[in-house]
């Protein structure tokens, strides 16, 4: 886990979690064998999809979940907890079971991300934990893509490395958001603390107050360059970018090259970012440094990206921080997750609520994911555990709308993307590494329609229910309706 982080403490919880625990425990309920499903019900950003982010963080939570001699205490200061659920809570661990999707795995609202099997006061008490990290990390993963998509559309190419700390919710966000900005595709960080705990590429310039802090602009540039003659990226606003900035750049580059140096980059934080960075590159091309990366920083959002590519702008590396380490911008802030009961003791249960796009899907359950032949998504389909792959004909139904419903077409490769990653609250595979999930998710985006990649408007990427679980949700819902009167 990130170092001091509260989410390996068993109070690191929401209070009612607790006082449920305790009722369970007085009703004899505490041991039944619950069922438990984390989901979300709109893909973030107004987005065709996430990328899955935060299991690692969340499983090593899991493991070593305890109540410990303060957290009794505590509680016990309380006067809400009785001496009898204080003493079981001494000895309570987490031992259920833990199928999720591989991080990195793109997913869509309404399926099952993530289930856990196990006793219902264990499962009931890590919900809050879960969808803390799940929730923030797979919002941040998906952010990165959608930079590092916008960035990528350039026909120069481009890259995003993340710059956030300074805005992140607080050390354990910054450091968690660098994560999952990496899996989403960022190659790099500004945040030193991150890139040794990862193993990343640490990267930055200078400040303002570096070229202020000297007599000239030029006295400061080449006192950077004497520093890091290999690795020095000069910022050239502070007073002016194509008057000041560019020709003193252009200068302490030839310097450096006549010492048998490059100049690495220079870097724009402000201004028109499409036509100081085309006018930057010529400069730099015309004086014989095509080399030369151009930076550009400045409140970047996806959207902002584009428009400097469809301005003709010339920029190689987006250094994004805001946006990117609090999941900022339209449609963002946080992503919806939630858990829910679907099963107790073996027999579904649901909640029906009001609004139909809150209604959960009970029972145990597993995901079929459909591949075209050149390995393309087509269409997610969740059905009952044991319920056949879906053939080709079947209607499949909206989890929101049960009138909506469509044919499976025929001709598609049809697996079980989750995995159990998680047994007798033990991990069954160690963490691996994030190139590799950075790696899934970039093959994983690849392979979504056109369409659901847009970054506005996107189409919608299918998820439903097959038939037999369709008529069993349809079959409980009659008969809570029943039972309750409704």
């Amino acid at each position: 886990m990130m170092g001091a982080s509260p989410l390996g403490s068993a109070l690191f919880t929401d209070l009612y979690q607790l006082t449920m625990l305790q009722g369970y425990h007085e009703a004899g309920l505490h041991t039944q064998t619950a069922i438990f499903d984390l989901y979300f019900r709109r893909a973030p950003f107004q987005g065709g999809y996430a990328v899955w982010a935060g299991l690692d963080p969340a499983l090593s939570a899991l493991e070593g979940l305890r109540f410990t001699d303060r957290d009794l205490a505590y509680l016990e200061g309380t006067g809400l907890f009785r001496p009898a659920f204080l003493s079981a809570l001494r000895e309570w661990r987490f031992t259920g079971q833990v199928t999720a999707f591989p991080e990195g795995r793109v997913v869509f609202p309404h399926e099952p991300l993530l289930t856990v099997r196990g006793p219902l006061w264990e499962a009931q008490l890590i919900e809050t934990a879960l969808l803390n990290v799940l929730n923030f990390q797979t919002l941040i993963a998906t952010k990165a893509a959608r930079l590092v998509s916008a960035a990528q559309a350039s026909p120069h190419g481009g890259e995003v490395v993340e710059f956030g700390a300074r805005r992140a919710q607080g050390p354990d966000g910054a450091l968690g958001a660098t994560r999952a900005a990496v899996i989403g595709g960022a190659t790099g960080t500004s945040n030193v603390e991150a890139a040794a705990r990862y193993g990343l590429r640490a990267t930055g310039t200078h400040a303002h107050a570096w070229v202020e802090a000297f007599p000239t602009e030029l006295d400061a540039f080449r006192a950077y360059a004497r520093l890091y003659p290999d690795a020095t990226t000069l910022l050239l606003d502070t007073f002016d970018t194509l008057r000041s900035g560019l020709p003193n750049a252009l200068t302490v580059a030839r310097e450096l090259r006549g010492a048998g140096h490059e100049l690495r980059g220079v870097r724009l934080d402000s201004g028109d970012l499409a036509y100081l960075s085309a006018q930057v590159r010529a400069a730099l091309d015309g004086a014989g440094f095509p080399d030369v990366q151009i930076v550009a920083s400045n409140d970047l959002s996806e959207f902002v990206i584009e428009s400097v590519i469809k301005g003709g702008g010339r920029v190689d590396v987006y250094g994004v921080g805001t946006q990117l380490a609090t999941g900022g911008g339209e449609g963002g802030g946080a992503l919806g997750g939630v858990f829910k009961l679907v099963a107790l003791n073996g027999e579904g249960r649901m909640k029906l609520t009001g609004d139909p796009t809150k209604a959960s899907v009970p029972g145990d359950k597993r995901v079929w994911r459909a591949y075209t032949g050149q390995g393309g998504l087509v269409m997610d389909v969740i059905t009952g555990l044991h319920d056949a792959a879906p053939q080709p004909g079947e209607r499949v139904s909206d989890p929101t709308n049960p009138l909506g419903s469509r044919r499976v077409p025929a001709g598609l490769t049809w697996v079980d993307p989750r995995v159990v990653v998680m047994d007798g609250g033990v991990r069954r595979q160690p963490p691996e590494p994030l190139t590799d999930l950075q790696s899934r998710a970039r093959a994983d985006i690849a392979a979504l329609p056109e369409g659901t990649r847009r970054l506005l408007n996107p189409h919608r990427y299918h998820v439903s229910l097959g038939a037999p679980l369709q008529a069993r949700r349809d079959t409980l819902i009659a008969r809570l309706r029943d039972r309750h009167g409704l």
